[in-house]
């Protein structure tokens, strides 16, 4: 079933000397339990388009369709973000804590998920004590918590140790699989989508438009590590490659 729908979005950017057109024309369907990323060259407007569809910046032209008006969002940014003052399970009840939907229902629910995700011990430990991958996971928690429909993931794995980043990437992927939720990642790197996406999404450089869109069918898909060992993983590779304007200025 479609949860979200974009027609037309535009996002243009005004200066004392000119207007910068970032987004131009772009359409996109996203369904329930998607998992879909976003690549492009740098600068493009990836994030942008996380900004619009989240309500941090206004968009310019188009249509931005939820399936209903309760559809909730959850935002996850480059950095964890993890306030160093504040324990492991008090990071995670913040965002209900906002809310103001500090319920026992919830702090059960915050504990069943640390519990699941292999946190429990770290429940009353400080972000200072917990390693990069163990962070991230926290952050995960913290969005997941306010028990959202979709996903925004804005490059989560930028801050991260190559092996590091596979590592957490596995965990991420498992743990909004097996939530059920919907997502949305922007990243820069193309192995990463290619491993965790339900389909690719290239953009071209700005303004952004959708170059391509790609849907990755991989027999025995499975973790986004062991999807990188796929045969048809060098394929999309190699495609998705062609398509970004590296050289294109």
């Amino acid at each position: 079933m479609e949860l979200l729908k974009i027609k037309g979005l535009s996002k243009n950017y005004l200066t004392k000397k000119q207007v910068i057109c970032a987004l131009d024309n772009i359409n996109l369907d996203i369904n329930e339990d998607e998992f879909i990323v976003l690549v492009g060259p740098s600068g493009c407007g990836k994030s942008t388009i996380l900004s619009v569809i989240g309500g941090l910046e206004n968009k310019s032209g188009g249509e931005i369709t939820f399936k209903d008006d309760k559809v909730k969002i959850g935002y996850m940014f480059q950095e964890d973000a993890l306030f160093p003052w504040l324990t492991v399970f008090d990071n995670c009840m913040l965002g209900l804590k906002i809310q103001k939907q500090n319920t026992e229902e919830n702090k059960k629910y915050v504990r069943y998920l640390l519990k699941k995700y292999g946190l429990a011990s770290f429940e009353k430990s400080y972000p200072k004590e917990l390693s990069g991958g163990m962070r991230q996971r926290v952050a995960l928690i913290r969005t997941l918590a306010t028990k959202p429909d979709i996903l925004l993931l804005d490059e989560p794995f930028s801050a991260l140790d190559y092996q590091t980043r596979i590592t957490v990437s596995d965990d991420v992927f498992k743990i909004i699989k097996e939530e059920k939720k919907t997502a949305l990642m922007v990243t820069h790197d193309i192995g990463e989508a290619i491993s965790m996406a339900d389909k690719v999404i290239v953009l071209s450089n700005r303004p952004a438009v959708v170059k391509n869109v790609y849907e990755i069918k991989m027999d025995d898909k499975n973790l986004p590590s062991i999807n990188r060992k796929n045969a048809k993983f060098n394929e999309y590779y190699n495609a998705i490659w062609k398509d970004l304007d590296h050289y294109e200025r």
